[in-house]
């Protein structure tokens, strides 16, 4: 089953980034999600699918509205 996942939710992948960072902010859906890492801000996309496979919790929302 492919996540259910909303904006500005905060998720743990389950490898690190080379930053050293596990949590991603989700700031796309669609047939791609974009993902922010919260260490070092860099974005990525990936399909649902990859996403599905990476993930290892949705940590929930965001309490920090940065816009």
């Amino acid at each position: 089953m492919l996540p259910d996942l909303d904006m500005n939710d905060i998720l743990q992948l389950k490898k690190a980034h080379p930053c050293g960072g596990y949590t991603w902010k989700v700031v796309r859906l669609g047939a791609d999600i974009g993902l922010e890492c919260l260490t070092c801000k860099h974005r990525v996309l990936l399909t649902r699918r990859e996403l599905k496979n990476r993930l290892k919790k949705n940590l929930g929302k965001s309490t920090v509205d940065d816009q």
